[in-house]
């Protein structure tokens, strides 16, 4: 499978055209950051749902002007700051981008306050990598005994960016990696009857979700081959 051109069509048309090639399995999911709301609600009109925003005060904005799409589900991807927090829990079904012991713990107390809590992806890194944030794999085992006291958090999956400038066969490893590791984690959370979940792989954008389909991704984050190029 490879990635559709983002240089023809409407909105509309890239939309049904990416559904085509999509496993019934995997969730699409708009990148609609950096793009306008009249946008949003053309991809709406086509019948998307999910949509992901990497920064608190655009997409505060954007829902803020979009109250009467009361389905939607907003996806938080980006970096997430501390102070930022209460907001996002309060914002967004989703946060994918959960990517240190601190920042969970931290949406593990103010989520005891909350009646509803957002489904929360742990963010790693399968490489090395200076420009990602997240947990490296010896990490996130080191951490996985305090994550499991993280009990006010719907932990469900593993989110991953590759590295820039791999080669195809190097970036499918690095998704296969993840699914391997997110089935390891899963085996060792059913052993102790521990609330993580570990059922949602959030990989692949609109240069390599292929790959990241064909190792397993249920989450595909798309922006550019369905808006077109931001500004």
């Amino acid at each position: 499978m490879t990635a559709f051109s983002p240089l023809s069509g409407t909105i509309a048309e890239r939309i049904f055209q990416i559904r085509q090639t999509l496993p019934p399995s995997v969730r699409l999911i708009a990148v609609s950051k950096q793009m306008s709301v009249a946008a949003i609600q053309e991809a709406y009109r086509a019948g998307m749902r999910d949509f992901g925003e990497s920064r608190i005060q655009e997409a505060e904005l954007k829902q803020e002007q979009l109250q009467d799409l009361t389905d939607i589900n907003w996806h938080f991807i980006g970096h997430l700051q501390a102070n930022k927090a209460q907001k996002a829990l309060e914002r967004f079904q989703w946060i994918h981008s959960v990517d240190s012991l601190k920042l969970a713990q931290r949406l593990n107390r103010l989520a005891a306050n909350l009646p509803e809590t957002p489904q929360i992806l742990l963010q790693v890194k399968m490489l090395p990598d200076p420009n990602k944030s997240g947990w490296s794999i010896a990490e996130l085992w080191q951490d996985l005994s305090d994550l499991y006291e993280c009990r006010n958090l719907k932990i469900r999956g593993l989110m991953t960016i590759p590295p820039l400038n791999l080669t195809t066969s190097e970036t499918l490893k690095v998704f296969q990696q993840a699914a391997e590791l997110a089935a390891q984690i899963r085996e060792k959370a059913s052993q102790i009857d521990s609330q993580i979940k570990m059922e949602q792989l959030s990989m692949g954008m609109s240069g390599d979700y292929g790959l990241a389909i064909q190792a397993g991704a249920t989450m595909v984050r798309l922006g550019r081959v369905l808006f077109g190029d931001r500004d």
